[in-house]
């Protein structure tokens, strides 16, 4: 991994003109915040999906990343926290995870490093499609919340990260 890549990206996926959308996003900046410096975590959001992300974890040691998602089965505002090998039993409509786990099976075949860990925080939306920058108010209202958890967990891989690096010194 080169050094100048943090060992733990939180990365938000989203589209800010989609109304609920927008919600990785906005978890992502309020995220920042939270761990503000914090030397091993880097935060980030980006519009890109599918393979495009491949750039973005590449080279990474943990990745969480934070989309919005809609499956009919939870109310608005209700935050899923997933491993990849969970996204089929859950998603339906979200662009942004369609490949997430192909995404890491690819980067491993091509000989990259992917992460060892990775999480997924997909917060339940109402409207993922209608053109506007507000976002529905149960879904705002979680955003708040999922940063927090998204934070605690990007700390929490950090440091699992240092542990075993100091193990293995």
């Amino acid at each position: 991994m080169p050094d100048s890549l943090a060992s733990v990206l939180v990365l938000g996926l989203g589209n800010d003109i989609l109304t609920d959308d927008a919600v990785g996003l906005h978890v992502v900046r309020i995220a920042r915040e939270l761990l503000g410096g914090e030397p091993d975590i880097e935060v980030k959001a980006t519009t890109e999906m599918g393979l495009a992300l491949l750039d973005e974890i590449a080279g990474r040691e943990g990745v969480v990343l934070v989309d919005a998602v809609q499956t009919g089965e939870a109310p608005p505002g209700h935050i899923h926290e997933l491993r990849p090998d969970e996204l089929g039993k859950v998603f339906r409509t979200s662009p942004h995870f369609l490949g997430v786990g192909e995404t890491l099976a690819l980067g491993k075949m091509l000989g990259l490093q992917m992460p060892g860990h990775v999480r997924i925080f997909a917060i339940e939306v109402k409207d993922p499609f209608t053109l506007g920058t507000a976002m529905t108010p149960a879904v705002e209202h979680a955003a708040a919340a999922a940063a927090e958890r998204v934070a605690a967990q990007a700390r929490e891989i950090a440091s699992e990260l240092r542990r075993t690096a100091t193990a293995l010194a």
